[in-house]
């Protein structure tokens, strides 16, 4: 089972910052996602849930699905840094629905930067 160590995370406010300053963003109906060209060759996620989305247990529980999709589909993700952005609708979606929108995302983002 692949890990989701610290070299495929944001992890700094500058990071995230930059992400959000250069990116380009696809809001789907439960998350956004941010997508910036970076200079590594891997992906790295950053995951941003504000307490409007919930209290503390809705909010964690959305950031471990997250990062669940992210270590079983790498694949999806192209070389750069992606922030994904929780929103309130988000609170009632189990893992096969973040999936599913998660990954029509990746594949609607990709095609965008394609073109």
């Amino acid at each position: 089972m692949p890990t989701f160590d610290k070299s495929g995370r944001l992890r700094k406010r500058s990071e995230f910052t930059a992400v959000a300053a250069r990116g380009s963003k696809l809001y789907l109906p439960d998350f956004i996602i941010v997508k910036a060209v970076s200079e590594l060759s891997w992906p790295r996620i950053g995951i941003t849930v504000s307490r409007k989305v919930g209290n503390s247990v809705y909010r964690n529980r959305i950031k471990r699905l997250i990062r669940e999709f992210f270590r079983n589909n790498r694949d999806l993700f192209l070389s750069a840094d992606y922030n994904i952005i929780a929103r309130s609708g988000a609170v009632n979606l189990g893992l096969d629905g973040v999936c599913q929108e998660l990954a029509n995302g990746l594949c609607r983002i990709g095609q965008q930067n394609s073109h």
